[in-house]
């Protein structure tokens, strides 16, 4: 438990040192959420534009914490051989995995804590019935994110995980229903980005969250293929070095 704290620590002060992931985490969903709960540029199916934002938000900031800096992070300590020297030390790989896990564990909780409470002062009234299924697909989105974050990284160098993974990134946030509903795109895409885990993930927490909705059966089910997926496949083909 003190290796693993310790190397918690260590995360924790070098996660705070990184601007640019500080941006990517929390930094650009919170710029989502608050221009377009107040400008309305997007058709969305909600009365009011935070009532749809303000869920789908949720997803984004999963999928900026699990995907893109571990993934990166990931990447980058692979490039330069920290992994290899952790795996090797008194540390184990076993609690460097958990040491990652717990990091994202709380970055995701305050990502949640601030997004929530900005969305509250912008009006955002939730259904308190809609967080238990909401919570659920955030967790299953963690799964599914984090295991594409990490196949990335294991098995690319760190410059191109970066470009790969930013690239994807904003993909997913384009397509993903994160800011344009998916019903709004062209058939064929919408077809596609059904079957990725960004559209699912924010079809569960739009229709949680959002007072008289429903989650269509769809959406459970790919992002359940997805967090079972990624991270086998992550755990089958990452490299440590």
């Amino acid at each position: 438990m003190s290796a693993w704290a310790s190397q918690l620590r260590t995360e924790v002060a070098l996660a705070s040192r990184q601007g640019e992931q500080l941006l990517v985490s929390l930094g650009i969903p919170l710029l989502v959420l608050v221009f377009f709960s107040l400008v309305d540029v997007v058709p969305v199916p909600t009365e009011r534009a935070v009532d749809y934002v303000a869920p789908a938000t949720l997803a984004l900031a999963v999928m900026s914490t699990s995907m893109v800096s571990l993934g990166i992070g990931t990447g980058f300590e692979r490039q330069y051989g920290v992994l290899k020297r952790l795996g090797a030390s008194p540390l184990g790989t076993g609690r460097w995995v958990a040491a990652k896990t717990t990091l994202v564990v709380l970055t995701e909780v305050v990502q949640l804590a601030v997004l929530t409470g900005v969305a509250f002062a912008l009006g955002w009234r939730p259904p308190m019935a809609g967080w238990l299924p909401a919570l659920a697909g955030l967790a299953l989105g963690t799964l599914a994110f984090a295991g594409i974050g990490l196949l990335i990284a294991g098995t690319l160098p760190g410059l191109v995980t970066l470009a790969v993974t930013n690239g994807l990134y904003l993909v997913l946030l384009l397509t993903g229903g994160m800011i344009v509903p998916v019903d709004e795109l062209p058939g064929p895409m919408a077809a596609v980005s059904r079957v990725l885990p960004a559209a699912p993930l924010v079809e569960i927490t739009t229709g949680s969250l959002t007072p008289d909705a429903s989650v269509a059966p769809w959406a459970w089910i790919t992002l359940t293929l997805w967090a079972a997926a990624a991270p086998l496949a992550a755990v089958r083909w990452f490299r440590w070095e």
